[in-house]
């Protein structure tokens, strides 16, 4: 008798088109300033592949993640409204806009029609970057439903691939990435920030161990390399210089563990109960020593800065009450999405003064509505709101689909939250592309795909 082989499905336009996007996001998309080139090209890029999408691909099915989709659409008016140019006597009752006023009037200048966003360039700007979010969108809900159980084996692939840049560059190879505006030897990854590395890479300890138990299979070979790949990760943030890393590699191993706890449970459930808990802390204390020789070593560049660290001489804690101060003179209406170094020189103290620049206020919850005012906060707080109440059904297993992909998803919005109350990684494309595959993970699949009675991708009747 002749075992006829089993045919591997043949991708859609929109699942090629998705590789080719997140391709590009990881050659490009680690950089958040304007002026980097990889913005071209993963904007460009973005742009062409909706379009094809649009022409050639399936009609998309852009209601089935309505939640995602309101918050996109609700992000792209708020911009572009930024950007209307409004009548002198309306525009100088805003509040903050004297300086210019006044510079208008010393000039002999009549007042023109000016848009709420001071920097107007900088807004435009904000307004072109989410083409990715958009795109990313679009392909998703294109795909096939069986077709959307590849993306949790692709998104770790992507994290492995950039963690092993930032081990080459840890290793002494010194190479510069032209698209991004990354600092020649210093362990960032395919990101232009040290920061956001780690939290690309963190937010790969959660993704390993989901992946290795996706779908309720048996891991087989999967579990063994699960493990060496999160000792191998929490090496990385070690190696990256990250202080923040640390913090949100631990958040990412800890639910990592947590998400896969039951299939690790019932893959031990032959086991005396002990083995659970010993299992657990084997892993810890592997990770733990591991730690401890990159100490030794004077390796663990991270634990040395945190070690080193100085709070009167940082930067970020001595520039906050002067973000404090902007976000009171331009609220309610904001300052403009995009131009907060241009405005921060406008209020900076003699005392701050120094060669480098403050790019950013490095806290985005504050920068969000620095820049667009309580429109931007009522945004914030409803796009939050909307993720806490979808990760209590997602942990509670109320969501259709896939829960174990819910609980990623909260995981991973969750630790770029928390990230960005000392960073900004979710104005770099990448990190947006994955806050809109994450969230789309969190609505679950559909009924009709997530009833069917036939047994997933390997199990047997």
């Amino acid at each position: 008798m002749m075992i006829r082989a089993r045919r591997l499905p043949t991708p859609s336009l929109p699942l090629l088109l998705l590789i080719i996007l997140f391709a590009t996001l990881w050659l490009g998309g680690g950089a958040s300033r304007a002026d980097a080139l990889g913005q071209a090209l993963v904007r460009s890029m973005a742009w062409a592949l909706l379009g094809a999408t649009i022409l050639f691909g399936p009609r998309p099915r852009l209601g089935e993640a309505r939640p995602v989709l309101l918050l996109l659409v609700a992000a792209v008016l708020l911009s572009l409204l930024q950007l209307v140019p409004l009548p002198p006597p309306l525009w100088q009752t805003l509040p903050g806009r004297g300086v210019l006023t006044e510079a208008a009037a010393s000039s002999g200048q009549a007042q023109p029609w000016r848009p709420l966003a001071i920097v107007p360039g900088a807004a435009a700007n904000a307004v072109a970057s989410l083409v990715v979010p958009i795109a990313t969108y679009v392909l998703i809900v294109s795909l096939r439903p069986e077709e959307r159980r590849w993306l949790p084996r692709l998104m770790p692939a992507l994290v492995v691939a950039g963690a092993l840049v930032g081990l080459l560059q840890f290793s002494g190879v010194h190479f510069n990435n032209p698209l991004i505006n990354d600092t020649v030897g210093e362990v960032s990854g395919p990101f232009a920030n040290r920061n956001h590395f780690a939290l690309f890479v963190a937010m790969g300890c959660t993704m390993v161990p989901t992946w290795a138990f996706l779908d309720g299979r048996s891991p087989h070979w999967r579990a063994p390399v699960a493990l060496g790949l999160s000792v191998l990760l929490a090496l990385i943030i070690l190696s990256s210089g990250s202080r923040a890393g640390l913090a949100l590699g631990a958040v990412g191993l800890v639910c990592g563990l947590l998400i896969a706890r039951k299939d690790i449970r019932r893959l031990l459930a032959r086991y005396p109960r002990w083995v659970f808990p010993s299992l657990v802390a084997a892993i810890v204390g592997l990770i733990a020593i591991f730690v401890l020789i990159s100490v030794a070593a004077d390796r663990a560049v991270a634990i040395n800065r945190a070690l080193a660290m100085d709070p009167a001489q940082d930067m970020r804690s001595r520039g906050l009450p002067i973000v404090w101060d902007m976000v009171a003179t331009y609220f309610p209406a904001g300052s403009g999405l995009g131009g907060f170094d241009q405005l921060f020189r406008l209020h900076e103290p003699f005392a701050l003064l120094k060669p480098t620049y403050f790019n950013h206020a490095h806290n985005d919850w504050l920068e969000i509505v620095l820049d667009a005012g309580a429109a931007g906060a009522l945004l914030l707080g409803a796009a939050v709101a909307w993720w806490g109440w979808a990760s209590v059904r997602a942990w509670r297993g109320q969501t259709s689909g896939s829960v174990m992909q819910g609980r990623l998803g909260s995981t991973l919005i969750g630790m770029i939250l928390l990230a960005s109350l000392f960073d900004y990684p979710a104005r770099t494309p990448m990190v947006m592309a994955i806050l809109v595959v994450a969230a789309r993970w969190m609505c679950g699949e559909p009924e009709a795909a997530s009833t069917s009675a036939l047994p997933r991708d390997g199990r047997h009747l």
